[in-house]
């Protein structure tokens, strides 16, 4: 399997595993012992599409045997033009089509043992994190974004549904959820927020609901993909009482009103640096982690000089940033007065220079706390890597510790913070 893209793709990937793996098939570590590859696509931008795209040749190359699946399913017919060998082209979460392309590919014998997974599933991830996704599309319609196109409007998970998969992932050593979707702040509106019992108790289709719930299981639980609807307010007090992390992954992608309405998102930025200024209020240690698109067409200086100053007064803990690339199907695509690349590649510098500063900033401002440090590896000279609630597994920084060879993987460890630089803490078990 290789698996490309976001997380929510990954949890697709572990999704086809799971089946397969229940079906009595066995994962294969490279190329030459497989009798079949799947390449689980990305198609959200043409970088991501071209990465998927030689993904596929070299599978090809090295193997011969290929199923395509993901978000490039749409894409059929340019597949196969380009890669005729291809076995099975199918499209995103279409997880039937997936196994089934594998059984005609490289049918099980009829002794194959069966019962080989565990209630978890497979997992693409270390055993002490896991994905959990909650729903499905986005009812949005970004000019820069293609998402609905691929996969479709939202489509919400029963709240019992997902509450059971986490119950079941931190039985099998999950210390730490994150929550997915296209947009988790959206999440049970298309069912109209219906209740399901659980544990003889109603809990609603809401983000709210399922986030009290999640917390009460035991393991960490970090939100993702939250767009600030004025119901985000509501898990804030959540994160005081300790039963969510107090962090908070929000799109923003810019800020200008001018860029926002090209972009067709909300532009209520001036509310939003008023609610974050409650949020902190609430949960003095809340993480807030954003993305920003720079260059994108019809943004002027004046809008990115908005940008910059909006984001010295949110001071963000964590932020990432994309100079605008065309996707094929994209109605930005349309737009006109696009920036040249030299002035996006300097608007770029500009953003991380900035952002880098802050982040550096308030990490140094944790230099002396004792901060709670999740454990991701543990290496022979005794020290570990690991995160705190403020960090995300691969997208944020990480926790450097020294003296902690007695740690394993998965355990939270109380840590004093010693140094720090502009994205990473150092520090030592207490």
């Amino acid at each position: 399997m290789v698996s490309l893209g976001c997380p929510k793709n990954l949890v697709d990937s572990e999704r086809i595993l799971t089946k397969l793996r229940s079906d009595g098939y066995a994962m294969s570590a490279d190329y030459a012992g497989a009798d079949v590859v799947l390449v689980n696509t990305c198609g959200f931008l043409d970088s991501a599409k071209e990465e998927s795209l030689e993904a596929i040749g070299e599978a090809i190359a090295e193997n011969g045997r290929v199923i395509v699946t993901g978000c490039m399913g749409k894409e059929a017919e340019m597949i196969r033009d380009r890669f005729p060998n291809v076995l099975a082209v199918t499209g995103a979460h279409q997880y039937e089509e997936v196994v089934g392309a594998v059984h005609n590919a490289a049918p099980m014998p009829p002794s194959a043992f069966l019962n080989l997974v565990p209630d978890s599933g497979l997992k693409l991830t270390p055993r002490h994190y896991s994905y959990l996704k909650i729903s499905e599309g986005c009812n949005h319609r970004c000019s820069f974004c293609i998402i609905p196109s691929l996969r479709g409007d939202l489509v919400s998970r029963r709240p019992d549904a997902i509450l059971r998969e986490a119950e079941k992932l931190i039985e099998a050593g999950t210390r730490e959820l994150l929550v997915i979707s296209q947009d988790t702040s959206a999440y049970g509106v298309d069912i109209k927020h219906h209740p399901r019992m659980w544990h003889g108790n109603e809990v609603r289709a809401h983000m709210t609901d399922l986030s009290r719930e999640l917390g009460k299981l035991g393991a960490w639980v970090r939100l993702h993909y939250v767009y600030p609807y004025p119901h985000v307010d509501q898990v804030i007090p959540l994160m005081a009482e300790g039963l969510i992390l107090p962090y908070l992954d929000i799109p923003f992608q810019h800020a200008s009103r001018n860029v926002l309405k090209l972009m067709r998102r909300p532009a209520n930025e001036a509310k939003v640096l008023e609610r974050i200024k409650n949020w902190r209020t609430i949960a003095p240690d809340i993480a807030i982690r954003s993305t920003f698109v720079v260059g994108f067409p019809g943004e002027t200086e004046d809008d990115f000089r908005y940008l910059m100053d909006w984001l010295e007064e949110a001071q963000l803990d964590r932020v990432g940033a994309f100079r605008f690339e065309p996707v094929e199907g994209a109605a930005a695509n349309d737009l006109p007065d696009a920036v040249p690349e030299e002035i996006k590649e300097e608007r770029y510098a500009r953003l991380m220079e900035l952002t880098a500063r802050i982040s550096a900033e308030k990490l140094q401002a944790k230099i002396g706390r004792t901060l709670d440090v999740i454990v991701d590896a543990v290496d022979e000279e005794g020290g570990a890597t690991g995160r705190s609630k403020a960090d995300a597994p691969e997208i944020d920084g990480e926790v450097f510790l020294r003296d902690a060879g007695h740690l394993k993987q998965g355990d939270i460890v109380a840590v004093e913070i010693e140094d720090a630089d502009d994205h990473d803490l150092y520090g030592v078990p207490v």
